[in-house]
Order: structure tokens, then C-alpha cells, then sequence
């Protein structure tokens, strides 16, 4: 693939027609209702398999594919609508070839395991604490191709809770998001200034590696916590206290854009086994963190150990060199970002990053591009920096859409590489999936058709002549610039996850009616 910056236009339709269409409801149908057997979404008595009425999780009739050329990358998609208890297989064509039940609605990430089962997070009632918890999870469960729950483990109790996503390992264990709840007695006591420290404390980010145990147990195997890597210079007299700037593999405990309990919001976690490191986006400090796995949980908790003699410090950072002291706002280049994962191995740029950046607060207009880095690693495995800011400058790649306001996904959503170097991007509030070339030109487009209500304006169909523009997919405020929280739509999904026809996972399809 190139390895410039791509800004080529694509055949999105004008800036014009497209603000036309946001501010009229659009009802143009693009497919009739698909049959109840063919989605396996309803049964016969209108009821679906957890007892939901159909008119509680309905199938939306101008939703499925879109636009689709011969320069896709054929496979079959796996979508955990955040709306649904219901995981669903769509084949390039747009059609539901398998589905999988669960009791909880998607606690945001799902995954299709080479054994054809899926590892999908579930929400449970946030306890104590985290009430308001924007992401909570607090389920993993293992689903088998028969719908039959393998494994269900709980992990939310009053300190602690699973959130946003999980990452299946190859050697079967699972990399997990999950708070600790601190005080604000235990915060103002590690160095938080509190006049930026929530009314009810913080949550401290951290990640656990589980090891399934049985159906329902897990044994913790691997930790690693944000509180054993934390450096202020507000109060001098604590034993974290330091210089910022002196100390980029360490956390700023008053670096505080969210200004909430939920102040580092890790939303993403990827695993390179390869490097054994981890990778995971902090939302609230608008960089990614690259972690060493290889330590013990012992040296995780400190500053020397594993493979990189670092312990548990950051081995790398990119995004925002203000967080480190290392740059302005100028700098800055993600802006509340998702998805960040490395390029698998095998496919055009094996070994880079890349990243959904939402462009949420992006100075000047608001809008979404994906971008892959190629991060400074040295042979060690640890990652160079000079004397300023980490690198990269720039991104080797870019998706942008040539109406830039057009392509906004304020908040979730996700990209992945493709073996054929298409990129697979997911804007999540609206449910649109879509692919590009690397020359930023679509190939494919889906629009999620499972949501809980009717009504809601959905993007109209693609033509023949070509795909239809991804909508800027706003709710509270149309205007360029906008900062409001917008609300999801009822077809939002967290992201989403493409596997080749050859995959393992899918062996299963080979003999149906239903393989693509």
C-alpha cells in the first residue's frame, strides 16, 4: 500500500446536498423486510429467543447493504448492535447467516473465536460507584456455534467493574478493560489537586488478564493498574511527586480534560504477541499507551522488569504531547479517539497502528478520520524518543472524507486493515459500516438494521451510480464546531469486526446455503 498520506476525493455526492439531507427525515427504502428465517432475528410466534416481543427489537426496512463493487474484501462481519442481546454474522451481501443470544445487551465488544464461538462483553447493572458509568460492563461470556453459553464470568462488584472492551489471547486467556473505584481521600492522599477531583472520587483504569476457570470462574493470571504509575508535581510531599515533562512513561494525576470520575477512560485494548506488548486509547488524555505484558504482575506494578526493564510504565505514547509536557494543544493530533489496534501481520502495513479518531472538541470543525502511524520501535522493543515529543510528526495514512463535517462519529465506533489493504471503518452512533480503498475510495457499505424502536431517519440507499455519503451523525446540533453530547441512535454499534472467508471461525458456513 502507499505509504503517503491520502487525501484523495471519493465519490461522496456535495457538501450541500448532503446538509440538505440531515435537516429532512429521510424514508426511502432500501430492502424489503428480510424474512424471519432468513435473519433468525424473530420466530414464528413474534417473539424472539430471550422473550423480547418484535416490536422491542426490530429489523429496520431500510437498512443491510448498501453499495458493494468487486473491490471488497469478501468475509463475513461480526456486529454486537449496543441496543440488542443479540450478536449477529453478516455475509458481504448484507444477510444474517448466524446469530448468537445473550441474556445482557453488548458490553460494547464482541469477537468471533477460531472455534466459532464468540467472546462478548454484557451489561449488568452498574453496582455501587459506578452508576454512572458511560461504557460499563461487567459480563464476559463464550458463546459456542450453538448458542450454547460455554463460559460466564461476572466481574463488577462495589470497587471495581469491567468496561468497554476484551481481548481475546491466543493462548485462550482474555485481556480485560476494568475500573477500581478510589475515594477522594484516597486521591487527594496520591497528589490530586481538589479543586479537579470529582465530588465522589475517581476511577482508576486498569487491565486484568483472566484465565477461564470452569463454567463460571476465572483466575486473575496478569495485572496492571494506572495508580502504580502516577507523577504529580502538586504536592511535593507525596512520594509521586516529580517533574512531568522529566517522565513520560509515567501518568499526570492532574492532567484532567473529562472532569469526571472517569478521567483516563480507557474505551479499547490489543494485544501483540509478537511484541507482548498491549495497546489501549485513553479517551480522556487523547493518546494512545503501549504497556509491556511480558512482566510479572509484581513488576507491572513498577518502574523496572520484563522484556523492557520498564515494568508497567508506558513504553510509548502518541496523540497528545501535552499530557506529557511535551507539546501545545497545537500538537495535538487525536481527539477522543477509539479502536486503537495493530495492523495484523500478513496484511498491507503489518505492524503499524491505526486509530479511530473521532474529532470530537478537534479545533475549528468537528470531524472523524482514521489515521495509521508507524510507531518509532527500536529492536529492544522499547520505542525512541528525542528530545521533544514521541513520533511520528504525521500519519503514514489517512482516511478523510472530502467534505471533512460530512464523516463525524462523535463518540465509539472503530476501523480495521483488510487483507486486500481495504480498511473496514465502523461510524458506531449511526450503525454505518463502510469500507475503503487506500485510496480513500468506498468499496462497500452496510447500515446496521436491528435497533429497539421505529422511526428513526435512516441514510438512504446507495445506487448503482455509487455509495452514499457517511452522514454526519449528529443529534443535538448540525453546526460545524458543535461540542454537544450526542445521543446514539437506536442502530449504534461499539464497532465492528470483518473475518476472511477462510477463517476457522466460519468453517461451519462452508457446507450452507448461507455461505457468501
Amino acid at each position: 500500500m502507499s505509504h503517503h498520506v491520502v487525501s484523495i476525493p471519493v465519490a461522496f455526492i456535495s457538501l450541500v446536498v448532503a446538509i440538505g439531507l440531515l435537516m429532512v427525515p429521510i424514508a426511502i427504502a432500501v430492502h424489503d423486510q428480510p424474512a424471519k428465517g432468513e435473519t433468525g432475528v424473530t420466530s414464528e410466534s413474534g417473539n424472539d429467543r430471550m422473550g423480547n416481543s418484535s416490536s422491542s427489537l426490530e429489523l429496520q426496512t431500510r437498512g443491510g447493504l448498501l453499495y458493494s463493487n468487486d473491490r471488497h474484501q469478501k468475509g463475513y462481519t461480526l456486529v454486537a448492535p449496543m441496543q440488542s442481546r443479540r450478536t449477529f454474522l453478516v455475509d458481504s451481501k448484507g444477510k444474517v447467516v448466524h446469530s448468537w443470544d445473550s441474556a445482557y445487551r453488548a458490553g460494547r465488544s464482541a469477537y468471533l473465536l477460531e472455534d466459532g464461538s464468540i467472546l462478548r462483553g454484557g451489561v449488568v447493572r452498574p453496582p455501587k460507584h459506578f452508576e454512572a458509568a458511560g461504557g460499563a460492563g461487567g459480563r464476559i461470556q463464550r458463546v459456542n456455534w450453538y448458542n450454547e453459553i460455554d463460559w460466564d464470568f461476572w466481574y463488577a462488584g462495589t470497587n471495581f467493574m469491567a468496561h468497554h472492551d476484551i481481548e481475546p489471547m491466543p493462548n485462550g486467556n482474555v485481556l480485560v478493560l476494568v475500573w477500581d473505584y478510589k475515594t477522594r481521600e484516597d486521591a487527594i492522599a496520591a497528589g490530586r489537586d481538589p479543586d479537579e477531583l470529582h465530588e465522589k472520587g475517581l476511577w482508576v483504569d486498569g487491565i486484568v488478564e483472566l484465565r477461564p476457570v470452569g463454567e463460571e470462574g476465572a483466575d486473575i493470571v496478569w495485572k496492571w493498574s494506572a495508580w502504580d504509575h502516577l507523577v504529580q508535581d502538586f504536592d511535593k510531599d507525596k512520594g509521586n511527586a516529580g517533574d512531568v515533562g522529566a517522565h513520560p512513561g509515567l501518568i499526570d494525576f492532574n492532567y484532567n480534560e473529562r472532569e469526571d470520575q472517569d478521567w483516563i477512560h480507557l474505551n479499547s485494548i490489543d494485544y501483540n504477541e509478537k511484541l507482548d506488548q498491549i495497546v489501549v486509547s485513553a479517551h480522556g488524555f487523547n493518546e494512545l499507551w503501549v504497556i509491556d505484558h511480558s512482566t510479572t504482575t509484581a513488576e507491572a506494578a513498577t518502574h523496572e522488569g520484563g522484556r523492557c526493564g520498564r515494568g508497567g510504565d508506558l513504553l510509548y505514547r502518541w496523540g497528545n504531547p501535552r499530557a506529557y509536557r511535551a507539546g501545545t494543544k497545537a500538537d495535538q493530533q487525536l481527539f477522543r479517539q477509539h479502536d486503537v489496534r495493530w495492523i495484523e501481520k500478513d496484511h498491507p502495513g503489518a505492524g503499524n497502528l491505526l486509530i479511530f479518531n473521532n474529532g470530537w472538541l478537534r479545533p475549528l470543525i468537528e470531524y472523524s478520520s482514521i489515521e495509521e502511524i508507524v510507531p518509532p520501535l527500536q529492536e529492544d522493543g522499547t520505542y525512541a524518543r528525542g528530545d521533544g515529543a514521541y513520533g511520528p510528526a504525521s500519519p503514514i495514512w489517512q482516511y478523510i472524507a472530502p467534505e471533512k463535517e460530512v464523516f463525524y462519529a462523535q463518540r465509539i465506533s472503530g476501523a480495521q486493515r483488510l487483507p486486500n489493504g481495504n480498511t473496514l471503518i465502523c461510524s458506531g452512533p449511526r450503525g454505518i459500516l463502510f469500507e475503503v480503498d487506500e485510496n480513500g475510495e468506498q468499496t462497500w457499505q452496510y447500515q446496521m438494521p436491528f435497533g429497539r424502536q421505529r422511526g428513526a431517519p435512516l441514510p438512504p440507499g446507495g445506487t448503482p451510480e455509487g455509495p452514499r455519503p457517511v452522514i454526519r451523525a449528529t443529534g443535538m446540533s448540525d453546526q460545524p464546531g458543535a461540542t454537544d453530547v450526542i445521543p446514539f441512535t437506536p442502530f449504534a454499534v461499539f464497532k465492528a469486526e470483518r473475518y476472511g472467508l477462510d477463517y476457522p471461525g466460519v468453517s461451519r458456513l462452508k457446507d450452507s446455503s448461507e455461505a457468501d
